[in-house]
């Protein structure tokens, strides 16, 4: 280890670990899309909102008080949601299959309900 044996907090989160893993998977989807080069716009905007996820998690968990926490949370569950809208929007036009879509499908769900029992653990 290195110099410091301290953790970020929002490291032992398991909905941050799950979002982590649900960003990565994306991105490694995403880099097998091959499509047009007027489509990039909508790869990135994908990668921007799954990684988004976590990283919003982990600067709520970084505030002050348990309000902007909860906010942060919101925030990441919106970019969760958004994440789901692009997955289908890729699904329609057979970017991705439905077997690929159902699995993300479940993963969101999961970060989603984590994300819930969140936000009611700080009220």
């Amino acid at each position: 280890m290195g110099k410091f044996n301290i953790k970020f907090g929002y490291e032992d989160l398991e909905v941050w670990n799950k979002s982590i893993e649900f960003g990565v998977d994306v991105i490694n989807v995403v880099e097998n899309i091959s499509t047009d080069r007027k489509h990039y716009r909508l790869l990135e905007q994908i990668e921007g909102s799954a990684t988004s996820i976590s990283m919003n998690i982990a600067e709520g968990k970084g505030r002050f008080s348990k309000k902007e926490f909860a906010q942060y949370l919101y925030i990441s569950r919106g970019s969760l949601y958004e994440t789901m809208s692009l997955l289908e929007i890729f699904k329609r036009l057979k970017w991705i299959s439905d077997e690929q879509f159902h699995r993300f499908e479940e993963k969101g769900k999961e970060i989603a309900s984590m994300i819930k029992g969140l936000i009611k653990s700080l009220k």
